[in-house]
């Protein structure tokens, strides 16, 4: 399965969290919802997956995690909040580029139609 039709399959499922939940909860509730989603549809996902950063030739441990990683190919970075702004976007474009990933999907579970809260990041 490409990154786009993984993508198309997750949005699907984010959109059914969506309309179970609605806006207004936290950026956890709306992860761990989708999580279970998507383990459940049979994909391979990881939640809170580490990203080292290199700095010149050394390894370090920032703290960067991934809300979810699915099929070790697909970033999800998750949000609830008022409105995406350029930061969500450059946190999911580092990640991307941490990761040598092409697609990510940044979503922000707190709109009335999740179809405006969704952004396609391409590395």
């Amino acid at each position: 399965m490409t990154e786009n039709e993984l993508a198309n399959k997750i949005i699907g499922l984010a959109i059914e969290v969506h309309k179970a939940l609605g806006p207004g909860l936290l950026e956890s509730a709306y992860k761990e919802c989708l999580f279970y989603k998507i383990k459940q549809a049979g994909f391979s996902v990881e939640k809170e997956k580490p990203m080292p950063l290199v700095f010149e030739n050394i390894k370090l441990d920032c703290g960067y995690r991934i809300d979810l990683l699915v099929e070790n190919k697909l970033v999800i970075e998750i949000k609830a909040v008022n409105a995406l702004n350029n930061i969500h976007l450059a946190q999911t474009l580092t990640y991307l580029r941490l990761g040598n990933f092409k697609l990510g999907l940044l979503i922000n579970f707190n709109v009335p139609l999740l179809k405006d809260g969704i952004k396609r990041v391409i590395n």
